[in-house]
């Protein structure tokens, strides 16, 4: 992995590709006021070096008829055997867009999303409650959305 020393058209290039990840080189380098050749270059540079990870569309969950949006919190098993595989299997629950090891009283957090609530109770039911090491879950539905964003803050790195 390459690192990189982060200067104010690197962060620019950064601020702006967070709110459209679709611009071309031409019109990103115009946002950041830098010609094209060394925007591309620097962009590879942020791209090889892991700063940015991906590039995705990011989907409506309602227009997907995907209303149900809950948050579950799930305690297990202590042993490391139950950790490891709560966190395989997990990985196979397309229904679970997030999930969070955490400290307190609660093991795990999962950010999870589904056409209703009957989904909702057949996946508790038949997938998380079954699971050998899940001891308990406890659910949050979201009533409204008041902030989502996948922008991170980039202010504490100005130079």
């Amino acid at each position: 992995m390459i690192q990189i020393t982060l200067d104010k058209t690197d962060l620019k290039i950064l601020q702006v590709l967070q709110e459209n990840g679709r611009l071309s080189n031409v019109e990103l380098s115009e946002r950041v006021a830098l010609s094209p050749s060394p925007c591309l270059r620097r962009l590879k540079q942020l791209e090889e070096s892991g700063i940015i990870r991906n590039y995705a569309a990011l989907l409506s969950p309602t227009k997907l008829d995907l209303g149900l949006q809950v948050f579950i919190r799930v305690s297990i098993n202590k042993a490391s055997e139950a950790r490891n595989e709560f966190a395989q299997v997990v990985q196979n629950w397309a229904e679970v867009l997030s999930c969070y090891a955490l400290t307190g009283e609660t093991d795990y957090l999962l950010h999870a999303f589904f056409t209703d609530m009957n989904a909702f109770s057949n996946f508790v039911l038949n997938e998380l409650l079954s699971h050998p090491y899940v001891l308990d879950a406890k659910s949050s539905f979201v009533l409204k959305e008041i902030k989502n964003t996948t922008a991170l803050p980039l202010d504490h790195l100005s130079v």
